[in-house]
């Protein structure tokens, strides 16, 4: 008996290491083992209660989402790419809606965000893709106050 409830404790001290639900529906299903124990079932009847206890949590929590992976776009997002709302500097447009800005120091490929135009000057980086900054051009402060 005590071994189930001492391995579930071990469960629950790797859960608090990783941070996953795993190991917490793992603990689960070896304290219901241990309890099996208690009710006198046997050791095929403790593993059947364990096991379906791990499997009835997985199948709960996946039916709430809560295991569903968080995605995060990196390339759009600024609170996990600092680089995201910086200001790059373009002197002028190339043939296309491409252009080469010195930032971080190094130089970088710019493209101009759809709908937005092609005018030089001060650019927001809206997205980083690769070596290549997304940027639109900058909000000016008369704009800003008139909005």
């Amino acid at each position: 008996m005590w071994i189930w409830f001492g391995l579930a404790v071990l469960a629950l001290i790797g859960e608090v290491a990783t941070g996953t639900f795993y190991l917490l529906l793992v603990a689960t299903g070896l304290a219901a083992g241990g309890l099996a124990v208690v009710a006198g079932l046997a050791l095929k009847g403790q593993l059947l209660v364990c096991g379906a206890v791990v499997i009835a949590g997985l199948l709960v929590l996946r039916g709430t989402g809560v295991l569903k992976k968080r995605e995060v776009d990196a390339q759009r997002n600024a609170d996990v790419n600092l680089d995201i709302g910086q200001i790059v500097k373009v002197d002028d447009w190339a043939g296309g809606r491409t252009a080469r800005v010195w930032y971080r120091g190094a130089s970088w490929d710019a493209v101009l965000a759809a709908g937005c135009d092609p005018v030089a000057g001060e650019q927001v980086i809206t997205e980083v893709r690769g070596s290549q900054l997304i940027v639109q051009p900058r909000p000016s402060v008369s704009s800003l106050s008139e909005g």
